[in-house]
């Protein structure tokens, strides 16, 4: 039997979930600036393109869970 052996490192385009997963409110992410929430996607690897709306409701759908 082969053994497979696979890169450790990470390679880029390849979705890594971060340590700590953001605590935010439906608030935060309504008044939340552009640029952060530009940071928050790009660490999750999740899409930055779009308006700042549409940026709000994907940061929302992603990381908001409803009760």
């Amino acid at each position: 039997m082969e053994t497979v052996v696979r890169p450790s490192s990470n390679i880029s385009g390849h979705f890594q979930m971060p340590l700590h997963y953001p605590r935010y409110t439906k608030s935060d992410y309504e008044n939340m600036p552009e640029w952060k929430l530009d940071c928050l996607l790009n660490q999750y690897g999740l899409p930055i393109t779009g308006d700042v709306e549409t940026k709000r409701k994907l940061a929302m759908g992603a990381f908001l869970w409803p009760h």
